[in-house]
């Protein structure tokens, strides 16, 4: 099988929806050793990864118009693909118009919010062309149902997975020296800080953390990530006087994420906008509490509280009983994230294969 992906982030990027395609494009080629694919990306940094064998990354491409070029002459002069894989809505138009064109199958992937409540017709259009779907939690999926009018047989639940990387440990000392974390409770959240996606709860928290510190005066908050959104989050930050317990230690390297989320006591991501939310999933590998929104697609993450507390990111007194109660537990068992393992993931998507070929 011969494949053209077409996705915003994958290799070369951080955050989510960049480490489930990476995840998703490498259980594809593991199925078995005559799976090839072609990636197009529209963000990420060659220099920083690269693919696995038999994944070929042809770069990214910033402006739109530049990616739609790239894609067509890609797709014109590698010829013979069997499948195009997009994995974004917003990308879904070019996929649908190269199926229709050639008739080659295409794959949609719903990983969002962008997925929620979409009133274009022209994605409409392309979403109804695609063979199969899928979407990354049943709340991302029930939006979708609701808009696109695609039948619900075609769409389809593929949950993230996990990195083995992901393990319970100590705190790490060189990242408490560094942090001057030394004797400190501390509460984490990950993720990337974009004025577009300021529904991640930065702000819940930092409105509710100078009640916090009058019961815990040892507490720190650390934002982890970067993003045009960071200086409003610094700016309340200081308005509220919090320049000490809110740390702000921008983009982390991958080799020290592991060790960033065991340096935590809870980690805290209200969010009232998550497609699945793997962070949560990965501090919770570490055995470190979480706490998560009950209103969007981290439910599935949590699997309705068996991983970690769901709260009303709406409802601070919620939230401050939640980490009040959180803060001295012990975080979730093993058993209960195993189902995220690597193992199941591939399972999943050989299993979504054959029903492509059903299609």
């Amino acid at each position: 099988m011969k494949i053209l992906a077409l996705v915003t982030d994958a290799f070369g990027s951080q955050y989510g929806i960049a480490q489930y395609n990476r995840d998703f494009l490498s259980a594809l080629t593991s199925m078995n050793g005559e799976t090839s694919i072609v990636v197009l990306t529209r963000a990420g940094n060659p220099n920083q990864e690269t693919p696995p064998a038999r994944i070929q990354w042809k770069g990214a491409y910033k402006s739109k118009w530049r990616y739609v070029l790239a894609t067509l002459y890609t797709f014109l002069t590698e010829k013979n693909f069997d499948l195009i894989f997009c994995g974004h809505l917003h990308l879904a138009p070019l996929a649908a118009f190269l199926s229709t064109l050639t008739n080659v199958p295409f794959w949609l992937q719903l990983y969002g919010v962008d997925a929620w409540d979409n009133r274009s017709i022209l994605r409409r259009w392309a979403a109804k062309k695609a063979s199969l779907v899928i979407a990354i939690s049943r709340y991302t999926r029930r939006q979708f149902l609701a808009w696109s009018g695609v039948s619900p047989e075609k769409v389809r639940i593929l949950p993230c997975t996990v990195d083995e990387r992901f393990q319970p440990g100590p705190k790490p000392d060189y990242l408490l020296e560094r942090y001057r974390l030394a004797g400190k409770k501390v509460l984490l959240t990950v993720s990337r800080l974009s004025s577009r996606e300021n529904y991640k709860g930065q702000d819940q928290m930092i409105h509710l953390l100078p009640e916090l510190l009058r019961k815990y005066p040892n507490l720190v908050y650390i934002i982890a990530g970067d993003g045009d959104d960071r200086p409003r989050l610094e700016k309340l930050a200081r308005e509220k006087t919090l320049d000490g317990s809110v740390r702000f230690i921008g983009q982390v390297k991958e080799s020290e994420l592991p060790d960033v989320y065991r340096m935590a006591d809870l980690f805290v991501m209200p969010s009232t906008g998550e497609g699945f939310g793997i962070t949560f999933l990965e501090a919770a590998c570490c055995k470190i509490p979480v706490i998560g929104g009950k209103t969007d697609g981290s439910m599935d993450a949590l699997r309705e509280g068996r991983i970690g507390k769901v709260v009303d990111p709406g409802n601070p007194e919620e939230l401050a009983r939640a980490i009040e109660d959180s803060l001295n537990s012990r975080g979730p068992s093993q058993e209960e994230v195993e189902i995220f393992s690597r193992g199941r993931f591939s399972h999943h998507v050989t299993e979504l294969v054959k029903r492509l070929g059903q299609c």
